[in-house]
């Protein structure tokens, strides 16, 4: 028996010294605060009035569209257990994304800090720790700063820690955060029959002694299986970071990463120590070839595709941007279903697990830095700002903070073979009187940055439909992405360049909406069919999204911000996808009530969620377009909505049923069977049951989640009266060569738009992108012209208002109509603004 004992004992020791590195979940159990509070980094500090919650997690949670959202500070502190054992490699968090400022105490001591809001970060927390009980906090801010990117943009900028964060323990010898690189060459001139694999592995030797050291690659094919093997000995000086490099030569006949079969391999990477594996990390990557060409559009393994794309905000209703995991893949799921095949991570870096989705499912992927601006003031302090800073001591330590990101993007996604450009920017052409030279400094030194670190693929400016003339943007980089009126104006038809309409339509509705494409402004010309010289379109945008202009601009989806379809988007399934819609709802009295759930069962550990959608029924099991109020509410189990235990759905409200159908998704952090129930006054009441995995057991009253009533947030800011009109999108009757219409909105007064000879009614549209209260409209013309054009706003450019009527009432309008008498004298347009209350 001693002997079977001592035997027993050795295999865990064996076990253990050989042990590699332990990725741990670390979204439960934290302890949040809204606010800046002294001394909450202190491992002593009482939180225990402090909200427990779980990871990702906003700020702004519950949040519906509001326009305006909280900017400051919030406070996260966890407790955790270190075990001797551990101390004897190195400790440290990973972090998916914080936005956008991020302070990490360890015990009290500042272990880190983090500044850019949509890439992730490493914090060694080793120095600080201890055995037994440790306490990690982070204080968050989501201040606007005019050193930090972005300076502006179209989307709200709630704080918090959204998305996952993981506690990883490895050797003191490691492979470096997201410090494997695989590239393969020579499927294009093997026309994908045989290629290379080139994997580049950084190494970090954190002891103070240098050693020898043994670095194996494994090759695998998608099952799994060993398919090539190759090793090096290294000698690691100590506290360096040294880069091996690694190839499997003429690998023959592999399996192309395509749209309809996404064939994914690996590469293990594995560290030892003599005979002893100390690390091992595994790299999933894909075969294939694109190019992007000036003439002929784009191909993809040597087959040419026109690109069907969509823009993709990363937020859903209720919880903001603290997105799960899950969630994004079912965002994903949902555009490759509806026959897209293409998606533009508007604008910033998406997550790794929403590039993990496009990858496992065949869709190609726009990654986006996260460097943009948006109409409105371009005074410093707000999110309207120039997208380059106005003042010269910042213009350093932003541009640094750009490139900090891009290079952090390019980090963390370059294995994905979903993405096929990387994005400097959007619309940085927003920008304030005299910094566009630095803000073409910026975007060129980001291209050149882009190319050092990754050869493999080109570098794009999104966006780059403004300025015109020799000021132009779009030839800074290797491919041009043009938004809005850009897919139409002239000096960008056929531009000599590799380009992709990145933005068309920028339809607002509300769901159900109309069942076609809104093609916006590529209905001109018949451009929504395409061209050989232009790679495809992109659709804005795919979903509903928060935004600093309320819901003009974020009611612009084809599937609405509770993830529920518009027409459209069946529009879409049916044209892309050969996908017939199904019956719209019928005007009948509901009879019942339907809980569709996305899955029965999710994981608790903050990856996972469940979609539930309510759908209303008449007698027959028709769905009815009726809308009563409906409320959701957990009546046993573990789960929580946005709201708390319950929520509401009412008509007119930020939460709304329409046409007889809601939805939202629950999350839980403790196992255990759930049941949901749905009640409408009249109806009979509906359950569901669901089943939360793999996580402590839920106890009601340990776990008990507090009510979250939902208000939304109104910042005390009076009438905010701004102007509009310079780089927004215009759109004219016809207009004569030289003299385009976005030339009366470009801020020059001595560049003008005027009509054509031959137009007998010219007309003149400013799209201000805002749903706005109008105020007054200034029109400039070039010295000559004297006759008054008749003025009118439309809040949907199909009905028009005078603008005297407008001015006068309460009216939200979008777009602005100039319409011209003929005559002998032409107008010459040289300049257009609106001021409006948002």
């Amino acid at each position: 028996m001693r002997l079977n004992i001592l035997w027993l004992f050795l295999i865990i020791a064996s076990l253990n010294c050989s042990a590699s590195r332990v990725i741990d979940n670390f979204n439960r159990d934290w302890r949040y605060v809204l606010g800046d509070v002294a001394g909450a980094e202190h491992p002593d500090f009482n939180d225990s009035d402090w909200q427990h919650i779980g990871l990702p997690h906003s700020f702004s949670t519950p949040y519906f569209l509001s326009t305006d959202f909280y900017e400051g500070y919030g406070w996260y502190r966890k407790n955790f257990h270190v075990d001797r054992k551990d101390l004897e490699g190195v400790l440290s968090l990973d972090f998916d994304g914080v936005f956008q400022e991020a302070e990490i105490y360890v015990n009290g001591q500042k272990a880190g800090v983090h500044r850019g809001g949509y890439t992730g970060f490493n914090v060694d927390m080793t120095p600080f720790l201890h055995e037994g009980d440790n306490v990690v906090a982070v204080r968050v801010n989501n201040l606007w700063r005019p050193t930090l990117a972005p300076r502006g943009g179209e989307h709200v900028f709630s704080g918090g820690i959204y998305r996952k964060v993981r506690l990883v323990k490895s050797s003191p010898v490691h492979v470096a955060w997201y410090g494997v690189g695989v590239t393969t060459d020579g499927l294009k001139a093997s026309n994908g029959k045989s290629a290379s694999v080139n994997v580049d592995i950084e190494l970090a030797n954190t002891r103070a002694e240098k050693g020898e050291y043994t670095i194996k690659s494994i090759l695998k094919s998608p099952e799994g299986n060993a398919i090539g093997e190759c090793q090096s000995r290294v000698v690691l000086s100590g506290d360096s970071l040294t880069v091996v490099k690694q190839s499997f030569d003429n690998v023959k006949s592999p399996r192309l990463w395509h749209l309809s079969t996404p064939v994914l391999y690996s590469v293990d990477t594995k560290i030892y120590k003599g005979s002893r594996e100390i690390d091992n990390v595994t790299t999933d990557f894909g075969f294939r070839w694109f190019e992007w060409t000036a003439d002929r559009g784009f191909f993809l393994n040597g087959e040419h595709y026109v690109i069907k794309g969509a823009n993709a905000h990363q937020d859903q209703a209720g919880w903001g941007d603290a997105v799960p995991d899950g969630a994004h893949r079912r965002d994903v799921a949902m555009l490759k279903e509806a026959g897209f095949n293409f998606i533009r991570g508007s604008h910033y870096p998406h997550s790794p697990a929403y590039l993990k989705a496009c990858d496992e499912m065949g869709l190609l992927f726009w990654s986006e830095a996260p460097y943009w601006a948006t109409a409105g003031p371009k005074d410093d302090g707000s999110w309207t700002a120039s997208s380059y800073p106005i003042v010269e001591k910042d213009c350093e330590e932003f541009e640094q903070s750009a490139l900090d990101q891009l290079a952090e993007m390019i980090r963390i996604h370059r294995n994905h073979p979903s993405i096929v450009v990387w994005s400097m920017c959007n619309e940085p052409f927003f920008c304030a009187d005299g910094t566009l030279p630095g803000v073409k400094k910026l975007l060129t030194r980001m291209v050149e940055l882009s190319h050092k670190l990754d050869p493999t693929r080109p570098a794009a400016i999104g966006g780059a439909q403004r300025p015109l003339g020799d000021n132009r943007i779009d030839f800074l980089g290797d491919i041009a992405g043009y938004n809005g009126d850009g897919g139409t104006i002239a000096d960008f038809l056929n531009p000599g360049i590799p380009n992709f309409v990145s933005e068309y339509g920028v339809t607002a509705t509300l769901r159900p909406g109309k069942y076609d494409p809104g093609w916006g402004d590529l209905w001109k010309d018949d451009h929504w069919r395409g061209h050989d010289w232009r790679s495809g379109q992109a659709i804005w945008c795919a979903f509903d999204h928060g935004s600093i202009f309320g819901p003009a601009l974020g009611n612009m989806g084809i599937i609405d911000y509770f993830r529920i379809p518009k027409r459209s988007w069946y529009w879409y399934r049916n044209e892309y996808g050969g996908i017939a819609p199904p019956e719209w709802p019928v005007d009948n009295a509901p009879a019942a009530i339907a809980i569709t759930p996305s899955s029965i069962e999710a994981s608790t550990d903050g990856t996972d969620d469940i979609h539930l959608l309510v759908t209303l029924l008449d007698g027959e099991g028709k769905e009815v377009t009726a809308s009563p109020d409906v409320t959701l509410e957990i009546v046993s189990g573990p789960g929580e909505f946005p709201t708390g235990r319950a929520i509401t759905f009412s008509n007119g409200t930020d939460i709304p049923i329409i046409e007889g159908k809601a939805a939202i998704t629950i999350r839980a952090y403790q196992q255990g069977n759930t049941v949901v129930e749905a009640r409408s006054e009249g109806l009979p009441s509906k359950r569901i049951s669901l089943k939360f995995k793999d996580g402590p057991e839920y106890d009601a009253s340990r776990h008990a989640v507090s009510p979250r009533p939902y208000v939304r947030y109104v910042r005390d800011k009076g009438e905010r009266l701004a102007t509009f009109g310079v780089n927004s999108p215009t759109f004219a009757s016809s207009a004569a060569a030289g003299h385009a219409a976005g030339y009366a909105a470009d801020g020059n007064r001595h560049t003008y738009w005027q009509p054509e000879a031959s137009d007998n009614n010219p007309s003149f549209t400013l799209d201000t992108e805002r749903g706005l209260l109008l105020r007054d409209v200034n029109v400039e013309f070039v010295d000559g012209y004297e006759c008054n054009p008749v003025m009118e706003a439309s809040a949907d450019n199909v009905t028009w208002h005078p603008v005297d009527d407008v001015k006068a009432s309460d009216m939200r309008v979008r777009f602005l109509r100039l319409s011209f008498k003929p005559g002998a004298t032409l107008p010459r347009l040289s300049g257009i603004s609106v001021r409006g209350v948002l």
